[in-house]
Order: C-alpha cells, then sequence, then structure tokens
C-alpha cells in the first residue's frame, strides 16, 4: 500500500489560494482517479479538485472554508499500487523517543482546547465578510469583537484583513491608540495610526418580517458580489457619459455574413466580439482607461484583458476575462466570447478565466434595457454599458440634403472613476467607441 497526497492545483498565474467550500468524500470512501474529492472557491469561480489516483481517502488535512494555498497538501489517499509517498512516522523510533512525542502532542492539544474554550464566546458567524482561519484565531485569541473586525481597514485582495492587519490593530488597541480603548478608559485617545478602525457605518434599518414573507438565504457568490458593489461604490467616484450610436452598418452586415460564419468558423456571430473589438482598440488609443489606483499611485497596465459580464442560471452575474482581446481578430474574439459565455452558463469557468481584467464590458441590453449605470468592477477604473440596439426614425445626412430615415442605434454608457478620470477623458473614451462603431466597413471580409 501507498500514500498519495493529493495537493491544490495551480488554477492559473493570478490565482495564489482558494478556498475549500465542501468535502464530497468522507474518510474511508473510495474513490476512482479523476473523481471529484471537494469543491473549491476562488474569488469568484467555484470548482472541483479530482483524484489523480484510484485509492481510498485516510486523512483530510483541512476543514471547510479554511483557505489553502496553491501546491499544498489536502488530502492523503492509500492506493494499491506504486505513488508517491508521504512523509510517515520511522517505525524504528524508540519507546523513549515515542512517549516525548505522545507528551508534546497531549500539551498542545491541551493548550488547544484552553484557548478554544477561553474564547468560545466569541463568534463571527453573523458577519458576511471573508475572514481567513487565521486571522479569525488571532481575534478570538485578543477578544476582538465582530464589530471591530469588520471596521478594520483590511490590505489584502478586495479590502481583505490580513494577518498583518489585525496584528497592528492588536498593537494599537495595547497601546491605546484605538477609539475602543479610549472609550473604555475615559481618557482621550492618541491619534489613530493607518490601521486603526475607520470610523463604523451606520447599520441598516431592522426589517419586520411577517408569517407570509420568505427568508432566502444569499448564496456565497451573492455575498461576495453584495460586498464587492458597496465596496466598489465607497471607493470609487462614480460618474457617467453616454452617448447614442448608430449601429445600421455593423446590423446588416452581421445579417449578410452570419450564416456564411457559421458554416465556416462553426460559431454564432453575434454583435459582442465586434461591440469588443472597438473597446480594444478605443483602449488603445486612450491607454489611460487602462489603469488601476494603488492609494496615490495610478498603475499603467501593459495588457488589454476585457471582462465580460456574463448572466449565470442562478441570476447572478460573472465577469470571464479575454485576455490580450486587442491582439484578436475578429473571428478570434468570436471564439473567445462564446467559449466564456457557455463555460459561465455551465459553470465550467476556471479560477484564471475571471482574473486579470483591466476594463469591463456589460449588455445591459440582453434585458431589453435602453441604457444603464454600472457599478465599476474593482480595480478597474471604468466599465462600459451597451444597451439595447433599436430600430428608430433619425435625421440622416447625405451630400444632397437630410432625410428621415430608420436606423440601427443604441446607447453606450460609461461609468468611470472620477478620482483619475476626467469628464474629458471619459467622454473622449466613449465617443471613440462611437466613432468605430458607426466607421465599420461595410466591405469588410470575414
Amino acid at each position: 500500500m501507498a500514500k498519495f497526497e493529493l495537493k491544490l492545483p495551480k488554477m492559473g498565474e493570478s490565482v495564489a489560494e482558494a478556498t475549500i467550500t465542501s468535502w464530497l468524500k468522507n474518510v474511508g470512501d473510495s474513490i476512482e482517479m479523476d473523481e471529484p474529492v471537494l469543491e473549491i472557491a476562488t474569488d469568484k469561480v467555484d470548482s472541483e479538485v479530482p483524484s489523480e489516483v484510484d485509492g481510498t481517502l485516510v486523512e483530510v488535512l483541512f476543514e471547510v472554508d479554511d483557505v489553502v494555498q496553491v501546491g499544498q497538501t489536502i488530502a492523503i489517499i492509500e492506493t494499491d499500487g506504486d505513488a508517491p509517498q508521504v512523509d510517515v512516522e520511522d517505525d524504528t523510533t524508540s519507546s523513549d523517543e515515542q512517549q516525548v512525542v505522545n507528551q508534546a502532542a497531549e500539551k498542545a492539544v491541551a493548550q488547544m482546547d484552553q484557548a478554544q474554550q477561553a474564547t468560545a464566546t466569541v463568534d463571527f458567524s453573523g458577519s458576511d465578510s471573508f475572514y481567513s482561519p487565521l486571522v479569525k484565531n488571532i481575534a478570538k485569541e485578543e477578544g476582538i469583537s465582530l464589530e471591530e473586525l469588520e471596521a478594520i481597514q483590511g490590505t489584502g485582495k478586495d479590502g481583505r484583513v490580513t494577518k498583518n492587519d489585525i496584528l497592528d490593530y492588536v498593537a494599537d488597541k495595547k497601546a491605546g491608540k484605538t477609539a475602543t480603548t479610549a472609550t473604555q478608559s475615559n481618557t482621550p485617545a492618541a491619534p489613530a495610526s493607518h490601521s486603526a478602525a475607520p470610523k463604523q457605518a451606520p447599520k441598516a434599518a431592522p426589517i419586520s418580517v411577517n408569517g407570509e414573507d420568505e427568508i432566502i438565504e444569499m448564496s456565497r457568490m451573492g455575498k461576495m458580489i453584495s460586498h464587492h458593489m458597496v465596496a466598489s461604490v465607497q471607493t470609487s467616484a462614480h460618474v457617467q457619459s453616454f452617448i447614442e450610436c448608430d449601429v445600421t452598418t455593423i446590423w446588416n452586415w452581421r445579417k449578410k455574413h452570419k450564416e456564411e460564419f457559421k458554416r465556416r468558423e462553426g460559431e454564432n456571430l453575434t454583435f459582442t466580439p465586434i461591440f469588443m473589438e472597438a473597446v480594444a482598440q478605443a483602449i488603445k488609443e486612450f491607454p489611460m482607461i487602462n489603469i488601476s489606483v494603488d492609494g496615490d499611485k495610478i498603475i499603467k497596465r501593459k495588457n488589454i484583458n476585457l471582462g465580460m459580464a456574463a448572466a449565470l442560471p442562478d441570476g447572478n452575474l460573472i465577469v470571464p476575462v479575454i485576455k490580450n482581446a486587442d491582439q484578436l481578430n475578429l473571428v478570434g474574439m468570436a471564439k473567445s466570447v462564446n467559449d466564456l459565455a457557455q463555460r459561465a452558463r455551465d459553470g465550467k469557468l476556471k479560477p484564471d478565466d475571471t482574473q486579470g481584467g483591466t476594463y469591463t464590458v456589460t449588455n445591459v441590453g440582453t434585458f431589453g434595457s435602453v441604457l444603464g449605470t454600472p457599478i465599476i468592477n474593482q480595480p478597474q477604473v471604468a466599465i462600459l454599458a451597451l444597451g439595447a440596439i433599436r430600430k428608430v426614425p433619425a435625421v440622416v445626412e447625405t451630400p444632397d440634403g437630410d432625410f428621415i430615415g430608420i436606423r440601427m442605434k443604441m446607447f453606450l454608457s460609461h461609468s468611470y472613476d472620477h478620482r483619475v478620470v476626467n469628464g474629458a477623458l471619459g467622454g473622449q473614451f466613449v465617443q471613440r467607441v462611437a466613432q468605430l462603431l458607426e466607421g465599420f466597413d461595410p466591405d469588410r471580409k470575414i
């Protein structure tokens, strides 16, 4: 018999960790090769970790909600054949040495039990925010309440509270630098450091529930989306610019070529790749839209990675990313759009598929909306909403005079972060996107 280490697999260049959401197998269960053993989640994508061997699950090294680093061993599988061995205790250990080991282990367990008993009254289950097990343990050991923990300014990804954040907070609290300590001691508090808790936002008014109301628990993704949206509004100064765009030429061109495109490429030709192509070109001309903000610094992105908001069957939204979109021709763009959209609907996106976006496009016209005011997808600084394409009467200008004609038109809604994108840049960018769409070559070959 051999023992195989099941490790958290690499899920993309930008994904370093994942949270265990559920174990699909229990200790003692038989497992076949490629059979899912557990489910994990990154920021937005849920996925399964399959077994690489046939065998029996003999040990689980992490619990549900634990955060695991890529490459860490998460379970041990016992196999019948040869497999990479794990470090096991040497059977030749002397009885004296074994007794010392056992005593140390018993002491460690006793200390853990004491710590758990001392902090059992601290409950973080009422929080919608994500905290790693390490942060929770530190908070419990230091007597940090849920209200204090939620008020800490996190410096991790998406504002997550890191180990250093909570240790800094604990140090400041012990030194009398936090508002909590000052209140308890009735003495003026020293000026708070950058890691001290900011003033907590007022809580929402309580909601009454009667016997006929249904209470629905938000899904894990729903909670994350809620957190991200609120955080984005609190972070960025949202401003919008709107422009109407005539896409009659594109409408007619697609109608003429979509069947040929389908036969030749085996792909549907939708409007989305055409719009994405124009957005990528406009970003090349206005690179200061393709940025992020880090404190007082601006990070100018080299790659143009377009996020594409996609609706999921459960009503939630996810944003898969088209990497290096400016390097794709229309065929490549169409294949990327269709592939990501299909895998999003099927729940088969990989964690790396949603990472690294530098600008996002969302199609609110899919639901019949004429225009929208989308919330910026952090840490980006802008997002474009595509409204529904409508057949409308319009003034058509020609060398022989103007006339009223039927045209296919849509609104482009551009939300941008006014901290770093002023009205001129935000307006010029969306204007350029409209110009590229209206200037589409009707004789273009596919």
